[in-house]
């Protein structure tokens, strides 16, 4: 959920909790323009970061607004109780952060959810949104011809998978737009695989955020943002880190290795002085020629993308749908 003109730096990150960890080590402490709160449950801990103003945009590269962080180590477990509590923790937080009470009240109507699944459903770490479509109570289809009696307890819910660039030949921003305009939704959920900082996140951290996303910056690529600017209604963003770039490893294993204890004190104080320009030569030079844009997965890829789709579909459909929690959330699938 990078800016669209954020700096072309080789290590990437989607995660607003690792940029203000970043932010922080640059500044020295407290980054100006932006607030966080945390807060915890028994298998996750939450951690709001609003980025109030355009100082705190620019520390953070992320456009204004709030980014919620699930960090549930349990998602990397077949623990179905544990999954079942991280459900309803999301389904919490997309439920305030869409506020469906409140958005209700001001179109003086029932609200209508598309759901958006980013990403390709041909490669298993990017897969992330359009097998979020398997787990979803799709209504809309039904929910306009029922009777008024028949409707409660629902939402009219839409989805769509719409595909990446080098597959369609088309934005993606540019499908979803159309389908906007042709179905006028309330508000989009857009699914989407994240790059992470750190391999520790791999797996394990959910984000949401009401600025949006932009499909392919956390790796590096420059795409058409899906936000409220340019959709004209607000969209919130669901992700899950799956990857992490080969040129952060890289810069990692650099970081420790001047860290550590291989050299002397005299040649690590030395080494602490190398400008970041220089790093980068350094990373590009280990990764060059055909492995500067490497993408790494975890191992086991597979099982964790069912794992957090079923949790991330079971979410949205207790957030979009009042009659429909996490007990019964089966009885409906």
């Amino acid at each position: 959920m990078e800016r669209n003109n954020r700096s072309k730096s080789l290590v990437y990150t989607d995660l607003a909790l690792e940029a203000h960890s970043m932010a922080k080590d640059r500044v020295g402490g407290e980054v100006n323009g932006v607030k966080v709160d945390e807060s915890q449950t028994d298998n996750t801990k939450i951690t709001r970061i609003e980025v109030l103003n355009e100082a705190g945009s620019e520390a953070l590269n992320k456009p204004p607004g709030l980014y919620i962080t699930i960090e549930a180590p349990g998602l990397r477990k077949q623990n179905r109780i544990v999954h079942d509590e991280i459900m309803q923790v999301l389904a919490n937080e997309i439920s305030h952060m869409v506020n469906y009470e409140q958005l209700e009240a001001s179109l003086k109507k029932d609200a209508e959810t598309f759901v958006v699944g980013l990403g390709n459903w041909h490669a298993t770490p990017d897969a992330l949104g359009p097998r979020i479509l398997n787990h979803l109570m799709v209504t809309r289809h039904l929910y306009r011809q029922a009777p008024p009696e028949l409707r409660e307890g629902m939402r009219s819910v839409a989805a769509l998978a719409p595909g990446v660039l080098g597959l369609t030949g088309v934005e993606t921003a540019e499908i979803i737009k159309g389908v906007v305009q042709m179905i006028r939704p309330d508000i989009i959920l857009a699914v989407d695989a994240l790059a992470a900082r750190s391999t520790e996140r791999l797996g394990n951290t959910i984000q949401l955020s009401n600025a949006g996303i932009f499909p392919g910056s956390g790796v590096g690529k420059d795409r058409a943002g899906i936000n409220y600017q340019t959709m004209d209604i607000p969209v919130i963003a669901i992700g899950v880190p799956t990857v992490i770039s080969g040129a952060t490893i890289v810069s990692d294993a650099l970081e420790k290795l001047i860290n550590g204890n291989v050299f002397s004190s005299v040649e690590r104080e030395r080494y602490r002085h190398i400008g970041e320009r220089e790093k980068e030569m350094v990373i590009k030079s280990a990764l060059q020629p055909f492995m500067g844009d490497l993408i790494v997965s975890p191992r086991g890829v597979d099982e964790l993308i069912k794992d957090v789709t079923r949790i991330i579909g079971g979410s949205i459909n207790v957030a979009a749908h009042p009659d429909i929690t996490v007990d019964n959330l089966y009885l409906y699938l």
